[in-house]
């Protein structure tokens, strides 16, 4: 039996009601800030004014979330210095959007003690809540969550499609990251970031220097400017959510790392990254989230222009670019599968 572990999301193409992306419309391979504000007209109408994003494919999400907090759920899920009062900001923050958002999927009970109780319809479950958020008890309907949610931050995340992120800054512009849950991690972990501040978070990206120096500045900006949205995007060689840079001991490392290109037996997707912030500045926080979708190269190549831009922005790529996106050894396959036989299609 395949472990839930490896089993693959269905892309963009396949969706009931797709929600379409391409974050390379200028053709090019940059790495930059790219804010824009939440809301603003990406073709998706009323879902890209939201900063959850839930669709016909929850259901598989949530079973990789699952499965992934079983296997271990600190590779998974980690905070530092995350105090009780930015845990209930955001926390309330969620549960705002989330009732707002799809009022179809969940709802909150206020009870005359100030406690509260969040009810997802998605997935039955019910959160009784202290006055400040923290997590009392979970009521089940149906089988229990292993392990039990340890937070309301995780309870929480359980119920979306999207991994969390929260940033902290102190009174003298310090920041660090304070909270992960990051279950459809693409190559890092949730273990290797946590409590670091913004610029040793994002070392490792190639070109990023220039980025880096205004780290200062970016944090500011996410924390007291209005909400924003950016994206991020990769190649990959399926639609596994979670690309943990540490296998699971039961699956070979081979069969886990992914990231290579078979120029015989072509498989090609693009991996976006929809990347939400809501800044807290009241507690000097901010909340990042990301959710993930992917879009089959093999159609995607289809439209001319959209095959065009793909292709320019990998031709643009630096040798660092091209190591830290783990394309150094398939670049001119995949041109070539991108390009070659598109009269035959």
């Amino acid at each position: 039996m395949v472990s839930d572990l490896l089993l693959e999301a269905e892309t963009v193409e396949k969706s009931e009601i797709p929600i379409w992306y391409f974050p390379l419309a200028n053709g090019r391979y940059e790495v930059k800030p790219g804010m824009i504000p939440l809301g603003s007209d990406l073709g998706n109408g009323k879902l890209d004014e939201q900063v959850f994003q839930i669709d016909s494919n929850f259901a598989h999400y949530r079973r990789l979330k699952l499965a992934a907090r079983k296997e271990n759920l600190d590779k998974y899920y980690q905070t530092h210095n995350y105090s009780s009062g930015v845990g209930n900001a955001v926390a309330g923050l969620i549960i705002d959007r989330l009732t707002k958002e799809y009022p179809q999927y969940f709802n909150t009970q206020f009870l005359g003690d100030g406690n509260v109780i969040f009810n997802s319809f998605l997935t039955g479950e019910s959160f009784y809540l202290d006055k400040n958020l923290q997590l009392q008890a979970v009521e089940f309907n149906g089988k229990k969550v292993v392990p039990i949610y340890t937070s309301t931050l995780d309870a929480l995340a359980t119920q979306i499609q999207e991994d969390i992120t929260v940033i902290c800054r102190d009174r003298n512009a310090k920041n660090w990251v304070s909270a992960i849950h990051l279950c459809f991690p693409n190559h890092w972990s949730a273990e290797e970031k946590i409590g670091k501040d913004f610029a040793t978070v994002h070392a490792p990206v190639a070109c990023m220097e220039k980025i880096n120096r205004q780290a200062d500045k970016i944090v500011n900006t996410i924390i007291i400017r209005k909400p924003m949205v950016r994206f991020a995007w990769g190649l990959s060689t399926d639609t596994r959510l979670n690309h943990h840079p540490q296998a699971p001991h039961n699956i070979s490392v081979e069969k886990w790392n992914g990231r290579n290109f078979n120029r015989d037996y072509p498989r090609l997707y693009l991996r976006i990254e929809r990347q939400t912030m809501w800044g807290l500045p009241e507690h000097n926080a901010s909340l990042f989230t990301i959710r993930t979708y992917f879009r089959d190269c093999s159609l995607l190549k289809k439209d001319k222009l959209l095959r065009y831009k793909l292709s320019y922005a990998i031709k643009s790529m630096t040798s660092d670019s091209l190591i830290y996106k783990g394309l150094n050894n398939s670049k001119e396959d995949i041109l070539n599968f991108l390009n070659n036989d598109v009269m035959s299609i």
